[in-house]
C-alpha cells in the first residue's frame, strides 16, 4: 500500500498547452487562460458586453414570415 502513496512535489503535466494571448501576444498563463494576465481578460470582456464582437445581422423583411 506504500505504493498507492501520492509524491509531494511530483512534476505535474499542465492541462493545456500555452498559447499566445488573445489580446497581446504574450504567453498565456494558467489562472487566466487564454490570457496572460486578468487586464487582457478584462479588455476583451469589456469587448464583448460593448458589442464590439457583435456579429451583423442583414434584415431581410421580404424573407420575414408573415403575421396577418
Amino acid at each position: 500500500m506504500a505504493d498507492d502513496k501520492i509524491k509531494v512535489g511530483a512534476k505535474v503535466e499542465p492541462l493545456r498547452k500555452t498559447r499566445a494571448c488573445a489580446e497581446c501576444g504574450r504567453p498565456s498563463v494558467r489562472e487566466h487562460y487564454p490570457f496572460c494576465s486578468d487586464r487582457c481578460r478584462s479588455l476583451d470582456l469589456s469587448r464583448w458586453l460593448n458589442g464590439s464582437y457583435a456579429i451583423p445581422v442583414a434584415d431581410d423583411e421580404t424573407k420575414a414570415p408573415d403575421e396577418e
